[in-house]
This record gives structure tokens, sequence and C-alpha cells, in this order.
């Protein structure tokens, strides 16, 4: 399948969350005040997401990024506004200052959900941000592979087991690109406080970070049953909708995501939900780091296909959780050092992509974090561990802060 000529061809889109603040790093209390649906609020009413347009390649949604940061920074800066960079929160008194997304007319529905979601879980957890990375092969490329019989079908399947093995091997991109090991203390109760580390590198996607109450198990033995296992969640009430199924991997539709419109318009596009917003790099991202996801995804849908057991799905959850531990050498992936496991994946992909030198490169790029202290929570570590929040506020009050050279990337 490497050999198909159209095999890197695909849509490349990219969600970015992130906390609006004010020039002391306190989350402001303005009114979401863009009007372009690029710029979303999110949970709350100070929770930006920028959205960049579907794109024919990563470079293209890099630039789309960066666009629309440098659009939303420039209207931010004339009301004394700043961009988080940074994934867990900066210091806040209480929860008054988390005001849940404020939509009216026909959009009203959307706080109410949010209300709910704030009964459930509170605000707290709802302030972590992070980078969604959306992914859809080409026509063509799909076209090429096609062999006959319902073609609704045979597309759906594909991306179901592509959909599977992302969510099998989510951990991978965590331990890769974790980037959010400190966090000020306020996220853990009012009136608390100052800088903490307590043993994670994404706050986020640890057993503390975002997740449903339970362990949602789903059927993905079809498009179909995979869409009857979630409503099943919603119709008991342990699910408010199919928007609540917090996993670090999405199967999603064309336009709006609901369980309605996956059932009737099939699936479209992978997102991958677990990268944490990375203060290294101006735009909470790097270029390689999604290269090496999409090329990731490629070499995943290269491999058979398999049942994902509800066994399967337990330990994925476990090792993704897991692979945010700050100590690597301590992590453990299906009972093995997660530096093994993490290999035996990279050199499999090396040996897949053999014939692309480009692609060897990035990969050897991401074997390169596993050693040394070189993964970018590391980095962040030494940078930010003395004093969080003053430390990330230099990230935006400084604009040579922010381009500032990280040592683990000379090598690309």
């Amino acid at each position: 399948m490497k050999d198909n000529k159209y095999i890197f061809e695909g849509g490349f889109g990219l969600e970015r969350e992130t906390l609006r603040v004010t020039a002391d790093g306190r989350l402001a209390q303005t009114p979401h005040p863009f009007t372009d649906s690029l710029f979303e609020r999110d949970f709350c009413e100070n929770q930006l997401e920028i959205i960049t347009p579907v794109c024919d390649s990563i470079d293209q949604a890099m630039e789309e990024l960066g666009r629309l940061s440098s659009e939303a920074e420039e209207l931010l800066e004339q009301k004394g506004e700043y961009l988080w960079l940074y994934s867990n929160p900066p210091y806040f008194e209480s929860e008054d200052e988390i005001p849940v997304a404020r939509f009216s007319g026909e959009k009203s529905y959307k706080s109410e959900y949010r209300i709910n979601l704030e009964r459930r879980y509170g605000k707290r957890l709802m302030l972590y941000s992070g980078i969604h990375f959306n992914f859809s092969f080409s026509q063509r490329f799909l076209n090429s592979v096609y062999s006959g019989g319902n073609f609704r079908d045979f597309k759906d399947d594909l991306y179901l087991k592509l959909f599977k093995y992302a969510s099998r091997y989510s951990w991978l991109l965590v331990l890769l690109n974790a980037a959010s090991p400190v966090y000020d203390k306020s996220l853990e109760d009012d009136g608390l406080g100052g800088t903490v580390f307590d043993g994670y590198s994404s706050r986020r996607n640890g057993k503390k970070g975002y997740w449903n109450r339970f362990i949602p198990t789903l059927n993905y033995s079809s498009l179909d049953k995979y869409v009857a296992s979630v409503r099943r969640y919603i119709n008991t009430g342990a699910l408010l909708s199919e928007g609540e199924l917090y996993l670090p991997v999405r199967l999603k539709p064309c336009g709006e995501n609901s369980l309605e419109s996956l059932e009737k318009n099939g699936a479209d596009h992978i997102e991958l939900r677990m990268f944490d917003i990375n203060p290294l790099s101006p735009l909470g991202i790097f270029a390689e780091d999604l290269e090496f996801a999409h090329y990731f995804l490629v070499y995943l849908l290269s491999l058979p296909d398999f049942e994902f057991s509800f066994a399967l799905q337990m330990q994925a959850i476990a090792n993704h959780k897991a692979s945010a531990g700050f100590d690597i050498s301590q992590i453990k992936i299906n009972g093995y050092p997660a530096v093994q496991a993490a290999l035996g994946l990279l050199d499999d992909m090396r040996i897949y992509f053999a014939e692309y030198p480009y692609i060897t490169k990035i990969i050897d790029f991401q074997k390169g974090k596993l050693f040394g202290s070189n993964r970018y929570s590391d980095e962040v570590y030494r940078i930010f561990h003395n004093d969080f929040h003053n430390s990330a506020l230099k990230k935006f009050t400084s604009k040579g802060e922010r381009n500032v050279c990280v040592s683990c990337l000379a090598q690309v």
C-alpha cells in the first residue's frame, strides 16, 4: 500500500483550544469577541477554539493556523488580552472565573449542554486545552484501493479499522508529545495557588485528566454497531451526547459531528485529540510531530484488521493514561518498558518506510526523544517548574521568548 502514488494525499485540519487571558495571566472575563465561525467558544466563554479549514497538506494547515492565530492575537491585544500557550490553565481564584460559554437563540442548547457537563465534572477539568488533528485520506486514494462492493461500506470499514488502531496505540503519541508537566495548584481547589509537579508529563492525558466517570466499551465490529453502542450509553443517561465521549481518538462524519450524521453519511475522517499545546512552539505544535502522526496513521492502515475486544479497549485506555507519566523509565505499556514498546513500533515503521528517507528522518527524530531527557516535557519542566504562572506569562508577553530555540529540535 505504501507504493500507492496517492497514499500520502489527504485532508488535514487543526483545532487549537486556548484560553483568553489578561496581561497579568488571569482568565479574561469579557464576552467572546469573534464572529467568524473559525473562532469558536469551547466549554467556557473565555476558552477559544481556532479551527483551520481542511487543507491539502500539513504545511498548509500550519500556515492557516498561523494566519488565524495572528488574526486572533491582533484583535485580542487591542483589548489587552492574549492567548494562553499551555494546556494547563493559569492561576484563578475560584470557578466563578470560568463562565460557561454563552450561546443564545437557536444555539442556546449549547449552553444548556455545558451547564449539564458542569454538574457532572465541575468546571476545572474543562479548562484543559489541546490541539486536535483531523485527517482523511483523499478520494483518489480511496478509489485506487476500492475493489468492489458497496463503496460506503468499504469506506466505513477502512476508517473503522484505522480508528481501532489509532485508539489502541494512542499512547505512543502521548509518550512522544506530552508537554504540560507542571500546573497551578488552583486547578485543584478554590483558594489554592503555586506551582505543582505531580509526576505527569501531561495531566490532561493522565489519570487525573479529562475522562468520563466510567470507561466506555464500544462495539467496533461495524459502523452501525459502533453507533448503537454509543447510543446505548446516551439512552441510559451515562452520556449526555456523543460529544461527551472523552476518548483520545474520534471517528467523525463530514459536516456536523453527530451520531445521526455518522449513521447517515458514514465515516469521513479520524480526529486525534491527545496533543498538548506545546509552549516550545509559537503555534503550540510542531509540523514534524503532525507529519509523524500522519505517517503513523498510514502505517497503521497497512496492518491486518483485528477484533478490538472490551479487554483490549480497557488496556488501550490504561496504556494511554500510563504514557502520560513523566519518568519514562517507570512507564509500562502492556507490562513492558515504554521505551522498548515505543521502539518496537518506531522500528517497524522505519522498515515499512525504508524507501522514503524524509519519513525515516522524521521517525528517527521521534526515536531521539526517548533518550537523554529529550522529550518536550523534560524541556518544559526545566523552563516552568520554578514558577509556572509567571514563566508561562512570558511566553506570550515577549515575542522573542516565543521563538526560543529548543535543544531537542536542533537535529531536525
